[in-house]
């Protein structure tokens, strides 16, 4: 296929030698199927900031660290040069979360390098070799489902001792290969010790993952591990491997039980909903 132009730059260089194909393309990004020497990887470049709104993701920014003074004063302002500066920490602050959690031992893609504001990182694949499908295009066995669950339980944990909360987990940034469950997308990702929202947000990453797999596994659905999992990491009890049982006992007017049993259940009817709009473009094609 013909060179993206923000790939030039990475063959003239030699980081990779050739752009077999695209892969997806989203809001933040586009991501491309390279070769570099005799492997295949990806190439995920950032889509220009007049494409996108800074504005949607001011709650996920708060608690960031910015280089310097002058910085953050002009990121505070909205200058150019401060729109410029919040687009670079946006663009590097997930290629520091992968190093970090691949580092921590979560299921994350391989980082490869960053250059010319192009991430190069590794290609999931599923048995086959072919790219990896997302955890909402599959069919499940409940035995599957409560396997998946507990290993993304567990990447969400390390994440969080590594002090971050994902921000926007769900079925569709989740790739399954041959040895399960994969997290990608990290652009978005919360600072949970620095960010007044760290709460509601793990909150809602884990209750997007229950919502879907609880379609094939229901009893997922009357467990509680983000509750369980904040309280332990705000007693600074919680570590990589801290056994969770799934149960919490919330105090009197914590939290409205049945408002957030019904929003679990509304995020299953509209993951429902997505996968049969996927099924029915698909037999359309």
């Amino acid at each position: 296929m013909k060179t993206p132009k923000a790939l030039e730059a990475l063959i003239d260089d030699g980081v990779i030698d050739e752009v077999l194909r695209p892969l997806k393309s989203g809001k933040e990004a586009a991501v491309y199927v390279v070769r570099s020497g005799d492997d295949v990887r990806c190439a995920k470049v950032y889509k220009d900031m007049a494409q996108r709104s800074f504005q949607q993701r001011v709650q996920y920014q708060e608690g960031r660290k910015v280089r310097g003074s002058r910085e953050a004063r002009a990121i505070g302002k909205a200058t150019n040069y401060g729109r410029k500066q919040q687009e670079a920490a946006w663009k590097n602050t997930e290629v520091d979360a992968l190093y970090l959690l691949r580092d921590a031992g979560v299921r994350v893609p391989e980082p490869y390098g960053y250059y010319h504001g192009v991430l190069v990182m590794e290609l999931v694949t599923d048995a086959d070799g072919y790219s990896a499908p997302r955890l909402g295009e599959l069919e499940l066995t409940a035995e599957q489902a409560r396997e998946f669950h507990a290993v993304l339980v567990r990447q969400v944990v390390r994440m969080l001792c590594c002090g971050l909360i994902h921000g926007d987990l769900s079925e569709y940034n989740v790739l399954v290969g041959p040895d399960g469950p994969i997290v990608i997308d990290f652009p978005q990702v919360v600072s949970a010790a620095g960010n007044n929202a760290a709460r509601r947000m793990l909150i809602r990453d884990v209750n997007n993952l229950t919502a879907s797999l609880g379609r094939w596994a229901p009893e997922l659905l009357d467990t509680w591990y983000a509750e369980e999992m904040w309280a332990l990491f705000e007693a600074g009890e919680l570590q990589p491997d801290t056994a969770l049982t799934g149960r919490f006992v919330h105090e009197q007017g914590d939290v409205d039980l049945d408002g957030l049993r019904h929003a679990i259940n509304d995020a299953r009817e509209e993951a429902l909903i997505r996968q049969q709009g996927r099924e029915a473009a698909a037999e359309a094609d």
